[in-house]
Order: C-alpha cells, then sequence, then structure tokens
C-alpha cells in the first residue's frame, strides 16, 4: 500500500475501497452510467455538478480544490459518499490511477489519506 494524497475529509469518516477514475469531461460520467458502482471519481472542479447522475453509486470523491462548504462537499455528505477535498496529489498524471485500486481512510476529523493498494 502506497500513499499518493491527502487532503480535508468534507463528508465521512468511512474507510473505503474502490477503483479510481478520472473525471475529465460529461463523456466520463457517460462511460460510467452502468459501471459506477465501487469507483473513487477523481475530479478538477469542487463546484461540479458533472457527478450528478452516478454520485449514489459512487464510493468516494476525491478533488484538488475546495473545501468542506464547496458545492461537491455538500452533495457528497448528502449522498453519504466519502468526499476528500484539497486534495494534495502526489502524482503529476492522475489519469495513470484509472482502474487501479485505492482506499481512502480518515486519519482524523479533518484529514483524509488515500492510498494505492500495489
Amino acid at each position: 500500500m502506497k500513499k499518493i494524497e491527502e487532503g480535508a475529509s468534507c463528508s465521512s469518516n468511512s474507510e473505503v475501497l474502490g477503483e479510481f477514475v478520472y473525471i475529465q469531461s460529461v463523456e466520463d460520467v457517460i462511460n460510467l452510467f452502468d459501471d459506477a458502482n465501487g469507483k473513487i471519481c477523481i475530479v478538477d472542479d469542487s463546484g461540479t455538478n458533472t457527478l450528478g447522475p452516478i454520485l449514489s453509486d459512487l464510493a468516494g470523491v476525491l478533488c484538488p480544490l475546495g473545501s468542506a462548504g464547496s458545492h461537491l462537499a455538500i452533495v457528497s455528505r448528502e449522498f453519504e459518499i466519502p468526499c476528500i477535498m484539497s486534495v494534495n496529489f502526489l502524482i503529476d498524471d492522475l489519469s495513470s490511477l484509472n482502474k487501479k485500486k485505492g482506499k481512502k481512510v480518515t486519519e482524523s476529523e479533518a484529514k483524509g489519506i488515500i492510498y494505492l493498494l500495489e
């Protein structure tokens, strides 16, 4: 297990396992309509509504921007989806995480850590 990210845990203290998917477009979401269950989605925009159609199926959401008051964090809390905002990604190419298994752990009330399962 390799630590790859950390940020502000904003919606759940749950520990989750899932497959990473870097969402860069609406088409990426459409491609997940029938396969979103158990995915940990990475999005660039904390104000995004793009994940709306699949949000309830996701295992978690990660975003490099925003805070607990961001739209994405608030909606994730409503759906009880683990969400980490202001993620300090330790990987330059986020698309390299696609289809790799990961784990989200809440270290403290406000800090979440993401691991790559090797």
